[in-house]
């Protein structure tokens, strides 16, 4: 076992404080300079990671503390992404477990927790934002016990060590009433209880590629953690695909991590994680391997996608005004590149030449894919997430989500009856310092338009967090959107003069101003059925002048879709059109005839 080295990944519920633990880490272990200037948040490293404050890729660093190299794994939270959590569990020998000591364990936790017990490891809990008013920490690690003992963790991992921390601070301390100023005590439970990594570097070289990514002065780069042997800068190596196949190849660059940087080493040796270029046509879960004896390495298993949308061509009037990419082959192309570093994403071709089936563990999975494409210059249209649907033992089965919500007392009613209709089954209710917690176990399509439903309900001030359950028999029909839309009649802009006696039939979604086409949805309709109106008509204009006629026009600020909105506002006869500039809601078929034909046929 190399007994300088220590692999840990940090695993949480979304929000619980993990990148700002690492921030902590980091700044404690030297890695920056006293004058340089430093983000909040340094691993969250993308754009919408910045924007949304969540981590959406695991990232991978190290920190120095003493003779100890501490290999350190920042995971997302969010459930949607836990493929990310998945792959990379396989290349750690423990686990710092972060829970809030006000929110105490959460859906997300119950599911990194549950991978990583799965795999033996023990870990560290850590109850993180000890200062937070509320802070209950005592009580959250009784529920976290019970959480293990619910998992059916082993004796050993039962013992697990306890270090209470405010990463916000950069304060960790093992008992309560001790005096901290640093986290130092975090760092020597780790040089304590996390074991070396086991490891043979007497063995033939065996490397587990977890993670990919591209460069674009060395092409394709593969990360992961040798498990056995040695290697070398420029040595010749064999790539074993997931089929069995060997591929021959040479490692024309080894690169290694000191603090964030990469950098470039000769050799390393069993037990360290690194990164190597050489292989352009490498995936995740494949190994590398000595020539001389080349065996694939076990591979963790991922959990299968629940939820299902249709990629297409976009088909509106407005199609290439905006966009760079429109075409299917060019659509295909990208996906079929996200496929190679998105472990828990699947895309099928449909009849439709330029329709694709891209399944992914949620709609904020499929979402960060979406928006990712339209900043890149992709045009495309989008249909309604649906869930996939599983036949097990005969008997047709969906997906359930196991849900959490916090609620002030006087929504809980509502909160209850609107998941009863969504054929909801509550699970447990108990009282928290002025809120509500409900534990439920849903249907995962009973969550699909949720969201937003929720926090109007609740004027904002409720907290919803799930995470995949199991699969069960199927519900039945759930009531999807009550209300019907407005759809334009014909291409123009819009007027201020139609929109004004418009918005007495429900909401608006577009301003005066803004060019619409036929079949596009501008509103909704405060009655169940859709109504087809012209939002171009103009004040007709005469020399006749009378009191009153000239009032001034005042319109209601228009309701604007972020995408996440737009998924679950959208019915199933109705696309998302998304560009780099826009998003727009329309119907399937845009001509008002071929929509009753379709109907007609559809009955």
């Amino acid at each position: 076992m190399p007994q300088h080295i220590r692999n840990i990944a940090i695993i949480a519920h979304v929000d619980h404080g993990k990148t700002t633990l690492v921030d902590a880490m980091l700044k404690q272990s030297g890695v920056f300079r006293e004058n340089q200037v430093i983000t909040e948040r340094v691993m969250d490293s993308n754009d919408i990671e910045k924007e949304r404050g969540i981590t959406i890729l695991a990232k991978n660093l190290s920190i120095r503390h003493g003779d100890l190299k501490i290999n350190i794994v920042d995971t997302p939270g969010h459930a949607d992404f836990g493929g990310e959590v998945e792959r990379v569990l396989k290349m750690v020998d423990s686990v710092l477990l972060l829970v809030d000591a006000c929110d105490g364990p959460m859906p997300q936790t119950r599911f990194v927790l549950k991978k990583s017990l799965d795999l033996g490891l023990k870990p560290i809990v850590v109850i993180n934002k000890i200062d937070r008013p509320g802070a209950r920490a005592e009580k959250v690690v009784d529920m976290v016990f019970d959480l293990f003992c619910e998992l059916n963790a082993s004796e050993e991992q039962l013992d697990f060590p306890i270090v209470f921390a405010s990463a916000k601070q950069g304060i960790a301390k093992r008992d309560l009433k001790d005096e901290s100023a640093n986290l130092e005590p975090l760092f020597q439970m780790i040089r304590e209880r996390v074991a070396p990594p086991e490891v043979n570097p007497d063995r033939p070289f065996q490397m587990l590629v977890t993670h990919i990514d591209y460069n674009d002065y060395i092409g394709r780069i593969a990360t992961g953690k040798i498990f056995n042997g040695s290697v070398r800068a420029g040595e010749s190596i064999a790539l074993v695909k997931r089929g069995g196949e060997i591929v021959r190849g040479r490692i024309s660059k080894l690169l290694g991590y000191e603090g964030l940087r990469q950098v470039e080493i000769s050799d390393a040796s069993a037990g360290d994680i690194v990164t190597l270029a050489g292989f352009e046509e490498v995936g995740i879960g494949e190994t590398f391997a000595s020539l001389d004896d080349p065996h694939a390495l076990p591979y963790v298993s991922i959990d299968e996608p629940t939820i299902a949308m249709n990629f297409m061509v976009n088909s509106s009037p407005f199609a290439g005004r905006e966009g760079k990419f429109l075409t299917s082959r060019q659509i295909r192309e990208r996906l079929q590149r996200e496929l190679r570093t998105n472990v828990s994403l699947r895309v099928q071709d449909t009849d439709n030449t330029d329709t694709f089936k891209v399944s992914g563990r949620g709609e904020l999975h499929l979402s960060i894919l979406i928006e990712n494409m339209r900043r890149e210059g992709f045009e495309l249209a989008v249909s309604k997430p649906e869930v996939i649907l599983r036949e097990i033992n005969g008997q047709v089965c969906e997906p359930t989500e196991y849900l959490v919500i916090d609620v002030p007392e006087e929504f809980q009613g509502t909160v209850i009856e609107k998941l009863g209709v969504r054929k909801a089954e509550m699970v447990s209710m108990q009282p928290m310092d002025g809120l509500n917690r409900m534990e439920f176990i849903v249907p995962s399509r009973g969550l699909i338009g949720f969201r937003t439903e929720f926090l109007t309900d609740t004027r904002g001030t409720g907290v919803m967090t799930h995470t995949f359950h199991d699969y069960a028999p199927f519900k039945g029909h759930i009531q999807g959107r009550k209300n019907g839309v407005l759809i334009a009649m014909e291409h123009g802009e819009s007027a201020g003069y139609a929109l004004f006696n418009l918005q007495e039939r429900g909401i608006l979604f577009i301003g005066p101003g803004i060019e619409v086409y036929e079949g596009m949805v501008i509103g909704q309709n405060a009655k169940e059925d859709d109504m087809v109106v012209n939002p171009c008509k103009g004040k007709k204009l005469t020399n006749v002048r009378a009191s009153g006629s000239d009032d001034a026009i005042r319109l209601t600020p228009p309701r604007i879709f972020s995408l996440e909105q737009a998924l679950e506002f959208i019915d199933e006869d109705e696309l998302v059109e998304i560009t780099p500039k826009s998003i727009r809601l329309r119907k399937k078929y845009l001509d008002a005839n071929e929509r009753k034909r379709q109907e007609k046929k559809a009955k």
